[in-house]
């Protein structure tokens, strides 16, 4: 198997992917970040070149790291531009037939040797990889939101994922500096099979009026000892986004707190969709990248 020196990235102009693609690069890997969506794709790479340079004015990185690791990094609307990459992850959307036509067609494109992961949080790798011509080659890699700042990644095999394969995008996510976890092919991992219920449970006691928003997120980190609380979280990976979740979760668990709350279709029918629109639970000003 090929050792991993080039990676790309599908979905990058997202929140998650412009993150991955940050984690790559900055551990010395050769990056590129696809997204079809052109516009997108440009705001990411301002707001990443933004993140570096915060980066070195708070002294975590030095002017010259910032221009070396940015020299590994390139952004492209062409998926035929990740055709001599060895691990190419997808950030896009939970949608299981989108994400299957696109490993579909990276199949017709990248090498034999190349692995594909899903950062996926609801969906079965197992589904995900059928039918892609490379099934074997196929593993979950979910990284934490904002994967530049958080550590950890929930691995999963597919049934059909070859151990050299697992245990080379195991070693791989080391290498970045990130601490992997493995779970089994299920509905949410660890993760979102505690969170998704949790996080609508909390919009559920917003709509109740059991609180505001920011005392619940007060709450929950001063009492439970959270870094970021929970309406901050749903706002930073998009209210649209935490609806997916839900209606991707819901019909494989059938547990009712995985279903989406009545405020939050609301909410986002109404554009409140957090960080990215400027409004969702809490409103922001400006588009910065989280942690810049």
């Amino acid at each position: 198997m090929t050792e991993i020196r080039k990676v790309g990235i599908c979905g990058a102009g997202g929140t998650m992917g412009a993150g991955i693609a940050i984690v790559a690069a900055r551990a010395g890997f050769e990056v590129v970040s696809y997204d079809q969506r052109g516009e997108a794709l440009a705001r990411a790479v301002k707001q990443t070149d933004g993140f570096f340079a915060k980066s070195v004015e708070r002294g975590k990185m030095t002017d010259g790291n910032r221009e070396a690791v940015l020299t590994r990094m390139s952004s492209t609307t062409d998926l035929e531009a990740l055709a001599d990459c060895d691990l190419v992850i997808e950030a896009i959307f939970e949608n299981l037939e989108v994400k299957q036509e696109l490993f579909g067609n990276l199949n017709n494109i990248c090498p034999e040797h190349t692995i594909f992961a899903s950062n996926t949080s609801t969906l079965s790798i197992t589904q995900i990889a059928s039918g892609c011509g490379r099934e074997d080659k196929v593993v979950g890699m979910h990284f934490c939101l904002p994967a530049q700042l958080m550590k950890l990644i929930e691995m999963s095999p597919g049934l059909n994922t070859s151990e050299e394969v697992f245990n080379l995008a195991w070693n791989w996510t080391e290498a970045t500096g990130q601490i992997p976890v493995k779970t089994q092919d299920k509905p949410g991992f660890i993760l979102n099979a505690l969170l998704v219920p949790f996080n609508n449970d909390v919009i559920r006691a917003v709509e109740a009026g059991v609180a505001e928003p920011a005392d619940i997120d007060k709450a929950i980190k001063v009492g439970l000892g959270y870094k970021m609380g929970p309406l901050e979280l749903i706002d930073l990976i998009g209210l649209d986004t935490q609806i997916r979740l839900c209606e991707s979760f819901y019909p494989v668990t059938h547990d009712p707190r995985a279903s989406a709350p009545p405020l939050l279709r609301r909410k986002v029918a109404a554009g409140h969709l957090g960080r990215k629109s400027g409004r969702g639970f809490f409103t922001y000003d400006g588009n910065t990248m989280f942690g810049a």
